[in-house]
């Protein structure tokens, strides 16, 4: 049990409010970017929606580009809590990339309209370009543990390895969104059999 000294306090009447209020906000705005896509949506629409005055937006989000900002941020929690929830089975490198890959896939699957949405926004913002690249991140540290352990060469720099399975996920995400089929799986799948050709090339070699 936690003590009294780092027992998380809890939120308030007015915290839960405020946030309720966000999340509304961010409902709003998400449901007509797929109704109408992010250009044509206005702050004044989402306001309107969420049912509070145009001024409350601007509490919230100091802009509509903000809104983007909020949907990676709750794409990066979701993925995190995927492989953390996997991690404590201790599973190997290879199989964290795996997973890594699968989690992204069911993101964009499992929200294929608001993601093809949110992906033209995002591109259009100069996120590409503009945003730390947390995905290769990600993958840069696994990469680090199979290095570590043996799993994975060790001529390998893990950023650039990071990097190297962004850049792929993305070019397949943005094949995905341009080409929508009635396959959302489909992304899952290449984004493996892609991960699967980088890794005959990546795995510690062993002697006879």
């Amino acid at each position: 049990m936690d003590s009294p000294e780092t027992r998380t306090p809890p939120v308030g009447r007015r915290e839960r409010n405020k946030q309720r209020v966000k999340e509304r906000l961010y409902t709003a705005a998400v449901e007509l970017i797929v109704e109408k896509g992010y250009d044509h949506t206005s702050i004044d629409e989402i306001a309107e929606r969420a049912d509070v005055a145009r001024g409350t937006f601007f509490n919230y989000f100091q802009r509509k580009e903000d809104i983007i900002s909020a949907w990676g941020e709750q794409r990066r929690a979701t993925l995190m809590t995927h492989l953390d929830s996997n991690s404590r089975f201790n599973p190997g490198s290879i199989t964290r990339l795996q997973q890594g890959m699968a989690a992204l896939a069911r993101l964009n699957q499992e929200e294929q309209h608001l993601t093809i949405a949110m992906l033209t926004a995002w591109v259009k913002a100069g996120r590409p370009i503009l945003e730390e690249p947390y995905v290769a991140d990600v993958f840069a540290g696994i990469v680090e543990s199979g290095v570590d352990r043996g799993e994975l060469s060790t001529a390998l720099s893990p950023d650039r390895v990071g990097n190297v399975l962004r850049d792929v996920y993305l070019g397949a995400l943005y094949r995905w969104a341009h080409q929508p089929s009635d396959r959302p799986e489909a992304l899952g799948e290449e984004l493996q059999q892609i991960l699967q050709l980088l890794l005959d090339g990546m795995a510690a070699t062993t002697s006879p």
